[in-house]
């Protein structure tokens, strides 16, 4: 008869499961990679009792949360951080020098390699990652981290793609591994012209897999206000009637710009046909109230990028309205080549900082914050619900934790904490039930009870027999 699997209990002064409150002295016991229970850690011991069940537990110092989940990254850029410790004057000049940078050799294996790992030091255990070279495919599988590589698709005309780039996207999504999940990426409203903006999401959408772009990250794709007439066009005004612009048979969201349309980018894929639950996009910074509400009606979430956006030279993402309006958000670092950092909570206390300036007085933003940062990123990517869901601690749920050091010994002071200045203080991570790293030390296997970790208050077996000391 094969032994069961083993059950670990993993408990904190405060638990946070993200669909229920948060839990003061919790605990998490997980068993093959999955979560057993979640509650009060005497409600939890009692159960495994109950059941004849022996566990080993780790009591860790600080907060306990779901595993971070990355909603927006490019792992392979990670060795482009000189790029991004820079700061540019808006998005062009960020362009510039990202493509000199990106031109120069680089192992893009390897820098996305370098990426997962700081991103499991940060607390993340699923991303969503934008993969440009295939080199860089594989690493969300080689790394064991759970997300979703997008393939990205840019540059595209309509009579090229209709010659041969669609045979080629198809060629290049076989390659993409299915481990842990993959999409495409088409990359930007400005980028590719109609003809494959209105095919990718058909391409993605048979094969029932998921679709990821930038949408709103550029100021000049906003919406524009009406000048007068355009030549050539009788009876159409100009920047102002986004409307009119599909009557007109444009060939790319440029050109249509250039006839003097001012529909907004947002609007110019959603009459395409890009928007949907399937969907998630990246920055959302020049939106509308207008924008928003499509987004919503469509049921795509919107991954915010502060800090990127910060670096880039760009005007802060309308948090404030996002959460006012009740739009699903997420949050992402983007990668080194536009970010400081792979570490998600510096990207959390950002948007903290921006919601409050821009006047969101509510008090459930430590929460809502938090909960983009976890369950608001597996929304996004369409894995907080089924067999491998992420992004909230709860029965049969994937066994992804994060421990954070926070000094606070209330729940509401220990939220603050952590959105207020969470950077830096992830001191434990697990990955399908596998602590992945501790002390800012990756491990590739569990750690044996007889390492000492400074933020692991115990880690003894217990037999049902035993009593808590």
């Amino acid at each position: 008869m094969t032994a069961a699997h083993p059950v670990t209990v993993h408990s904190a002064r405060i638990v946070v499961p993200m669909t229920a409150p948060p839990i003061a002295d919790g605990a998490v016991a997980v068993q093959d990679g999955r979560i057993l229970h979640v509650g009060d850690r005497s409600w939890v011991v009692d159960q495994l009792a109950v059941s004849g069940t022996p566990f080993t537990e780790r009591r860790w110092r600080g907060a306990l949360l779901p595993g971070l989940v990355n909603a927006h990254s490019h792992l392979q850029y990670t060795g482009m951080a000189s790029v991004g410790r820079r700061q540019y004057a808006g998005f062009e000049d960020w362009a510039a020098a990202f493509n000199e940078d990106y031109a120069e050799p680089h192992d893009w294996r390897a820098e996305a390699a370098a990426g997962a790992e700081a991103s499991i030091l940060a607390g993340v255990t699923s991303i969503a990652d934008i993969v440009t070279d295939i080199e860089a495919a594989t690493v969300l599988e080689d790394s064991g981290l759970g997300g979703i590589a997008y393939w990205e698709v840019m540059d595209w005309e309509n009579e090229a793609w209709q010659t041969h780039g669609r045979d080629q996207v198809l060629a290049e999504l076989e390659r993409v591994p299915t481990t842990p999940g993959a999409g495409l990426s088409p990359h930007a409203p400005y980028s590719l012209d109609v003809a494959p903006l209105l095919e990718l999401p058909d391409i993605v959408r048979q094969r029932g897999l998921r679709l990821h772009l930038h949408l709103g990250e550029a100021a000049f794709e906003g919406e524009r206000i009406a000048l007068g007439p355009v030549p050539g066009l009788d009876g159409v005004d100009g920047f102002g009637h986004g409307t009119d612009w599909h009557l007109a048979n444009v060939p790319s969201f440029r050109a249509m710009r250039a006839l003097g349309f001012g529909a907004s980018a947002t609007a110019f894929v959603d009459r395409l046909g890009v928007l949907g639950p399937d969907c998630h996009i990246a920055h959302g910074v020049y939106m509308t109230a207008a924008d928003r509400a499509l987004l919503r009606a469509r049921g795509t979430a919107v991954a915010l990028c502060p800090r990127s956006n910060a670096v880039i030279g760009l005007d802060p993402p309308p948090v404030a309205d996002y959460l006012r309006e009740g739009s699903p958000i997420a949050i992402g670092t983007d990668s080194l080549s536009s970010s400081p950092s792979l570490d998600l909570m510096a990207d959390v206390t950002a948007l903290h900082r921006i919601a409050r300036a821009q006047g969101y007085g509510h008090r459930d933003l430590h929460e809502r914050l938090l909960a983009a940062a976890t369950l608001g990123g597996a929304h996004a990517m369409g894995l907080a619900v089924g067999p491998d869901r992420i992004g909230h601690l709860a029965v049969g749920a994937r066994a992804d934790l994060a421990v954070f050091d926070v000094d606070a010994r209330t729940v509401p002071d220990a939220m603050a904490e952590l959105v207020e200045g969470g950077a830096g203080r992830a001191v434990a991570t697990v990955i399908r039930g596998v602590v992945r790293a501790t002390a800012g030390t990756s491990r590739n296997q569990d750690v044996p009870r007889d390492v000492d970790d400074a933020h692991c208050v115990d880690d003894v077996a217990r037999g049902v027999d035993q009593e808590e000391s």
